[in-house]
């Protein structure tokens, strides 16, 4: 039999050293999001295949890794945390009237061609605070996404804010057809304004309408780019949409974390389930967002609960990375110690490696033999970086 000792496509191994920093990493966003009152929960890595359909707005079908049971039901790796505590939430906590927040971390899957060079499993972690549909709760989400960053090394970063109700109003006034709006989308999230401005061109549409959609690829920045897009338009969902943002903006400065956060108009997303504000966070050293979010206020319907919500997820693998290239470790205490010893000091090694384990010191026994010399575990300690290494 064969020996395969490489992984398939788009997932990896990480071990050693690369994976203390992630463990640590995990560690130090999950304390944050505690400290803001949020609740562990924990769903299965597979679900039913309607959790994840088209009608909910997620991953394309085609995307997902799909399988069968023993009753023939379709079944899919998750690809997207968000519908799957939907689904727990609306099942738990049905009648609940108070607003909740929940915290998750593991990993989804996308089983896409266009990922090339990327990971087709990622490690997340994330949260959503259900049941309140206010600009407060829009604006805790961000701040704490920001927390999050901070106490993970990041200084350097940015959220960037777009909400999908100002494109829909748009859309909406100008009469759009669906296959408009894909295509429009489309060109708005790749920047392409040319290709904008040609495809408003072969429509029948009055500046009022087609001038705010030809800038939406080129209105992003602080809080002053609200203003510029109110005097773009009278249409009065954009301008609620408007003011909607002017509170968040309100909120955060409260939070003192404004300076961390911008607008961006043309910011679209493939998740069709968003109704509200959605943002990304970027850094230098990765050219993907390693966060992202959004107001999803209609999902939780789907599975009989009527209730607002918003969330986001940090993609673990993608901040690592950020960080990795800054040059930003994650301060992992040092309690690790060796103890070398001869086969006829055994019951001493043990009996010195529980004293050191009951205070808390992480102990690796290391047994001197034939092929194995005591220089040789000296290097092995030395190389293992440790902060005692007891000889016996």
């Amino acid at each position: 039999m064969q020996k395969i000792l490489h992984t398939p496509e788009g997932v990896r191994d990480i071990y050693s050293g690369e994976c203390e920093q992630k463990l640590a990493l995990q560690g130090q966003l999950h304390r944050v999001m505690k400290s803001y009152g949020y609740r562990d929960i924990e769903t299965p890595t597979f679900e039913f295949f309607d959790v994840f359909s088209k009608e909910i707005g997620t991953i394309p079908s085609r995307e997902l890794y799909k399988f069968f049971d023993r009753e023939g039901n379709t079944l899919v790796l998750r690809p997207d945390f968000t519908p799957s505590i939907a689904r727990a939430a609306s099942k738990y906590f049905l009648n609940e009237n108070m607003a909740i927040r929940l915290t998750y971390l593991g990993n989804t899957f996308i089983n896409s061609s266009s990922y090339q060079g990327r990971p087709k499993e990622t490690t997340q972690i994330g949260g959503e605070l259900i049941g309140d549909d206010s600009a407060d709760a829009d604006a805790e989400i961000i701040a704490l996404v920001i927390q999050m960053l901070l106490a993970s090394g990041l200084r350097e970063f940015q959220i960037s804010v777009g909400h999908v109700g100002f494109f829909q109003a748009l859309a909406d006034e100008a009469g759009f057809d669906e296959q408009t709006v894909m295509e429009l989308k489309e060109l708005i999230k790749n920047r392409n304004t040319f290709g904008v401005e040609k495809l408003l061109a072969g429509l029948e549409l009055s500046d009022s309408v087609k001038k705010p959609l030809q800038a939406l690829t080129g209105l992003f920045g602080t809080a002053e780019v609200i203003d510029r897009a109110e005097a773009l338009t009278d249409n009065p969902k954009a301008l609620e949409v408007l003011e909607r943002l002017r509170a968040i903006w309100r909120t955060l400065e409260l939070y003192g974390v404004e300076k961390y956060v911008s607008f961006d108009f043309g910011m679209l997303s493939r998740y069709m389930y968003y109704t509200g504000i959605i943002f990304r966070g970027y850094t230098f050293g990765t050219g993907d967002a390693i966060v992202k979010g959004g107001r999803y206020d209609d999902l939780l319907g789907h599975f009989g609960k009527d209730a607002p919500a918003v969330g986001f997820v940090a993609v673990i693998d993608q901040l690592q990375s950020a960080l990795s290239r800054q040059g930003i470790k994650q301060d992992i205490p040092g309690s690790h110690c060796m103890i070398i010893y001869e086969s006829e000091k055994q019951e001493e090694a043990i009996r010195k490696a529980s004293e050191l384990r009951a205070k808390g010191i992480d102990v690796e026994l290391v047994r001197i033999t034939k092929n194995r010399t005591r220089e040789d575990c000296r290097n092995y300690a030395k190389a293992a970086d440790c902060v005692l290494v007891v000889e016996l």
